[in-house]
């Protein structure tokens, strides 16, 4: 980053205090940089940028860090301290800050989701929901570490990949994953000849099939497998659900969500249930009802190596449910480990120690070095 992007995008009190400090006489601060809320820790995009900015500037800060990569932090715990001359610390605040709090947020509901479902696959499809590229290698960094933690802490099949190539390296892959969008469908007038184009084109690619264009999920989603048996019999197709949370699926109603849920998950709704955790499980959309009718139509006709793919609003509260009614998804596509709160993002940071003497603004004392 350039000097001048860096004075540009700070906040005006930092320059002012560093040209105050260039007036006074420099001073060795520490930097206690912490979140309000628990996260997992996600700091090397952070990290790699200061390293950045301290050679660029022929200056060097010392990084304690306290929870490596990956790691549970807990709200008020300092991540990592970073301690450098103040003149060239004071107008970083704002843009490390920035690079911090989203991807640790990311990372926590990510890693919720992953551990939600450990046995289904997450592909990230956030990047058309970000405010730009820097926020779309953020989060699909995030992903990739809360996923790491789900592998390790529960043996979670985790996020297999992402939309874009910028950003499929997070997921030790050399480019983006996915096949048709809603635009492909509406270009080929129907879900079976967007299949046959997609099939002639790329023969050699696995292919998901979106269903819910017409409003005929399961009748079109039999019609691509009886048209592709071959991919059908060896587990190459699957089959996409994103209806809009405005409809059922094809020939599901509330009385026939109850049943199918009922059917298969014997006891999952009894009880109190919220109205949120209703429409998850029975409600219209990409709901657990919708999902375990699709693999009944699927099964019932002898297409059982066929996957389902769901996607619509698959955020961590969306993940439990669907892992109470074991809906039987095989692969989750989602942006919704995007924070839904962009105010639990932030990151703050404070300066603790002065030239090696601690000193922190009252209720702070917490983030003394210890």
């Amino acid at each position: 980053m350039e000097e001048a992007d860096i004075a540009a995008w700070t906040d005006v009190y930092f320059k002012r205090t560093r040209k105050a400090v260039e007036r006074f006489g420099d001073a060795t601060v520490t930097y206690a940089v912490f979140m309000r809320r628990p996260v997992i820790s996600a700091p090397c995009l952070a990290i790699d940028w200061l390293k950045q900015i301290a050679k660029q500037r022929n200056t060097s800060f010392e990084i304690d860090l306290r929870y490596p990569e990956g790691k549970w932090v807990g709200a008020g715990e300092p991540l990592f301290y970073v301690t450098g001359q103040l003149l060239h610390l004071a107008d970083l605040e704002t843009l490390l800050l920035q690079k911090l709090g989203p991807t640790c947020v990311a990372a926590y509901n990510a890693y919720t989701m992953c551990a939600e479902l450990p046995k289904a696959a997450f592909l990230a499809m956030d990047a058309r929901h970000c405010a730009g590229a820097e926020m779309a290698e953020a989060m699909a960094y995030a992903a990739s570490v809360g996923s790491q933690r789900a592998r390790r802490k529960v043996g979670a099949v985790g996020f297999i990949g992402n939309a874009t190539d910028a950003t499929a390296h997070y997921f030790d892959q050399d480019r983006g994953m996915g096949t048709m969008p809603h635009a492909f469908i509406g270009y080929a007038g129907s879900t079976l000849r967007a299949a046959e184009m997609y099939d002639e084109t790329f023969p050699d690619e696995p292919m998901t099939v979106l269903v819910d264009y017409f409003a005929r999920e399961v009748t079109d989603a039999l019609t691509c497998c009886r048209r592709f048996p071959g991919r059908a019999a060896a587990g190459n197709l699957a089959v996409r659900i994103d209806t809009p949370g405005g409809r059922f699926i094809e020939g599901l109603d509330p009385p026939g969500s109850y049943a199918v849920v009922e059917r298969n998950v014997p006891g999952v709704l009894r009880g109190y249930r919220t109205d949120d955790e209703l429409r998850y499980l029975v409600g219209p959309g990409v709901s657990a009802a919708a999902i375990w009718r699709m693999r009944e139509c699927l099964d019932k006709e002898g297409f059982t190596k066929v996957k389902i793919v769901a996607s619509s609003g698959f955020s961590p509260a969306k993940c439990r449910l669907m892992a109470e009614a074991r809906a039987p998804i095989d692969v989750v596509g989602t942006g919704s480990y995007l924070p839904g709160k962009w105010s639990e993002t932030y990151a703050t940071a404070d300066i603790v120690e002065y030239d090696g003497v601690s000193r922190v603004k009252v209720g702070r004392e917490f983030l003394l070095r210890k």
